[in-house]
């Protein structure tokens, strides 16, 4: 069998194993049939002798809100991909005449996969959200088995959809009618799908950013800070909204981010080496996807060794199942990187365009391992200052005995301080792969760190599952034992999601940055002067993006939550009297409003400054602009994810007892730590990881239009009209 039968075999075979793994994961999940203990358990017994619950009302009640919640969800998407589509008509009548036809129908692909994976992602979470609550009625295993099955549903789809599309594509542009034999030309073109799928990212992550954080915080106000509810009390209006917002927001949209990631740094490598000489080989031509695919090998192999090995029984159980899930692909990945490099790329040394620096398939295995072991490294170190099992967390929690505004004081230090060891990671690794084999080692680190994103979407999937889970226990009344089952397996998927936005981060700064050197081989920009007034003009206002992006979504949230407590407010005193039931469609509506509203400016500022810095002020500005934005941005988006994610954790510390009897829920600490989750939840749920976007997208449209910018820059790189 040829090399160029065997490249297409390894690309091709394993996304379709893994699209087949997350249907045969989903017709287990079909088989879940809501209908209460088995006959004869000894639980189903135990409620009949009771006489206190009305089991078949109990299944009613639980389907009633699990639709309620699906249908939110599905409204709103619908109508978040209404504005989608007619971005992406407008910007693909754009793209066309200005860049060129092969790079619009790039775009066009790219977005459209975007859009359905987002839309898998929500109605699997959706799906599965209602059979974990059931399972868990039964017993910790079961729930779990049902949670961590939705996530891999998520996990194997997106991910096979986003490597299967691409090779297709870089195949039909290969032949002779398009690009073939014309790599730099091809791999320009294919850019365009990166920019899709970060475009609809964008939108998914600052929507249903916005949409779940205005209902959450919405719902915590007025219910919890107001009248001492519990969360998810079916007497809060919001409840529903805020369910559907977990959807939204952490499925739909953290799936979008994570696919445009992969997309920017597969395009990014691709474009790099675009004029290498060793590209004329198919093999080495489809390295960055093979790597991509063989990750998925990787995560099948993982998920059964996990289920094989790592059972789960009691509490501590699930945490260890979900971090052996990232530990174990990790360790498995890297002799398959090694594998590939030594098969994929030529013997001996060959050179990487631009540098022109000769290196070797062991230097670009280096690179790719690099990011790869950074990004568990990074994960780890989240954790460590957002997970109530260490000090820095333990801190915030005692200091919210004083007030709450020590603990926000505690907060935003740790915060800033945890950007320490993430920033040592990467800057290790683009030092290393830099220098041994150029940007396009750097672009590698990038898919090394995404290597495991199978896993790492099926873990992130899991979280909101559980979350939903917990959610229709409580307002189906299933009792403190089932509550307290969901509360476990929601409190692992948050220390594994603090991991996963790590990677999200670390991936978002390298994949930025490889884009940042496809753009100046696009755009010619030999060097980076920052003594250069236009390049340095660029720096500052890119340093300054960030925080005017963040001013935008957190303004956003919090005039929608405003909304939300005065309608709750509103609906509260009849409610508590009995005169009315709560009317979530109101909540849900305001929430869809806002958010598709509000995330317009957002969208706005990230698409077209770098376009307009580049047109009107030349290529070095843009050039200016990217780093300013990289630099500023990786900074905020860590510390932010990591303050919200550590005041969240402060808060379920407290009410777990850690601070002692004196200090539980209703205690004036247990107050004071609401408060600080609460200014917490648009940091690390919508401004966030909504700043890894603006970093990536930035990029991927400079990269783009980079021929364009170049045609509107004078010979020294600054303004076509000096």
């Amino acid at each position: 069998m040829s090399d160029s039968v065997l490249t297409d075999v390894f690309a091709v075979v394993p996304p379709v194993l893994g699209m087949l793994w997350a249907v045969k994961e989903l017709m287990v999940l079909k088989r879940v049939h809501l209908t209460g203990p088995a006959q004869g358990s000894e639980l189903k017994t135990r409620l009949m002798a009771d006489g206190s619950t009305d089991i078949q009302k109990t299944l009613d009640l639980m389907q009633e809100i699990s639709k309620n919640i699906a249908d939110g969800a599905t409204a709103f998407l619908v109508q978040e991909y209404k504005y989608m589509l007619v971005y992406v008509v407008i910007f693909s009548a754009i793209i066309g005449p200005c860049v060129n036809l092969g790079t619009m129908i790039a775009f066009i692909v790219g977005s459209l996969t975007s859009i359905a994976c987002g839309y898998i992602g929500m109605k699997t979470a959706v799906f599965s959200n209602v059979r974990t609550a059931h399972e868990a009625w039964k017993d910790l295993a079961s729930g779990y088995d049902v949670a961590i099955r939705g996530g891999s549903v998520m996990g194997f789809m997106l991910v096979s959809l986003g490597v299967l599309n691409l090779f297709i594509l870089v195949s039909i542009y290969n032949l002779d009618v398009f690009y073939g034999g014309d790599h730099p030309t091809l791999y320009e073109a294919i850019a365009g799908y990166g920019l899709g799928g970060s475009s609809i990212a964008l939108f998914g992550r600052v929507g249903g950013g916005i949409y779940t954080k205005a209902a959450d915080v919405g719902a915590d106000l007025s219910g919890k800070n107001e009248y001492g509810m519990d969360e998810d009390d079916p007497r809060n209006p919001a409840c529903i909204a805020d369910n559907v917002g977990d959807n939204v927001g952490d499925v739909a949209g953290m799936g979008a981010d994570l696919f445009g990631s992969f997309a920017e740094s597969t395009c990014a490598a691709m474009v790099i080496s675009a004029s290498a000489p060793h590209y004329m080989e198919w093999k080495s031509m489809m390295f960055p996807l093979l790597l991509s695919s063989g990750g998925i090998v990787v995560g099948l192999v993982t998920m059964m060794v996990v289920n094989i090995f790592y059972k789960v029984k009691e509490l501590p159980d699930i945490e260890k199942a979900l971090k052996g899930v990232l530990v174990i692909s990790t360790f498995l990945e890297t002799p398959l990187v090694a594998v590939l490099c030594w098969w994929a790329l030529p013997a001996g040394h060959f050179a990487i365009d631009p540098e022109r620096l000769h290196c070797t398939w062991g230097d670009c295995c280096a690179s790719v391992l690099l990011g790869l072991w950074s990004g568990l490294i990074i994960g780890y170190s989240t954790e460590y200052y957002t997970s109530h099992s260490y000090t820095p967390v333990r801190e915030i929690s005692d200091t919210q005995k004083v007030s709450a505004a020590t603990g926000i004081i505690y907060g935003l230090a740790l915060g800033y301080l945890s950007c320490i060891i993430p920033v040592l990671c990467l800057a290790v690794t683009v030092c290393i792969a830099h220098t041994i084999a150029g940007m396009y080692g750097v672009a590698l680190g990038a898919l090394g760190m995404l290597g495991t994103l199978s896993m790492g979407l099926t873990i992130d999937a899991y979280g909101p599952i559980s979350d939903n889970a917990g959610g229709i226990a409580e307002m189906s009344e299933l009792g403190p034992e089932v509550r307290a089952r969901t509360d476990a397996l929601d409190a692992a998927g948050n220390t594994t999601a603090a991991i996963g936005k790590g990677f999200a981060i670390g991936s978002a700064a390298l994949v930025s940055l490889a884009l940042f050197g496809a753009y100046c081989v696009r755009a010619k920009v030999d060097t980076v002067n920052i003594l250069d007034p236009w390049t340095f003009t660029g720096l500052l206002f890119g340093a300054m993006m960030p925080y005017a992006f963040s001013a935008m979504t957190m303004k956003s949230v919090g005039k929608a939550a405003n909304d939300m407590v005065t309608e709750c407010m509103r609906q509260f005193p009849k409610i508590i009297s009995g005169e009315m039931r709560p009317q979530y469609t109101r909540c849900i509506a305001i929430s869809t409003e806002a958010s598709l509203r509000e995330m317009i400016a957002p969208g706005c500022l990230v698409i077209l400054s770098p376009l307009i810095a580049g047109l009107l002020f030349g290529k070095n500005c843009t050039a200016g602009l990217l780093s300013g934005a990289l630099v500023s941005g990786v900074q905020m988006a860590i510390s932010m994810s990591n303050t919200g994610g550590a005041w969240d954790n402060a808060k379920k510390y407290i009410e777990a007892g850690g601070l002692g009897p004196n200090h539980q829920k209703g205690s004036a600490a247990h107050k004071n730590a609401v408060t600080g989750d609460t200014v917490g939840d648009p940091l690390k749920d919508t401004s966030g990881p909504s700043i890894n976007i603006l970093m990536k997208l930035s990029a991927i449209m400079s990269l783009v239009f980079g021929g364009v910018i170049r045609s509107f820059s004078n010979e020294e790189g600054g303004p076509f009209w000096l």
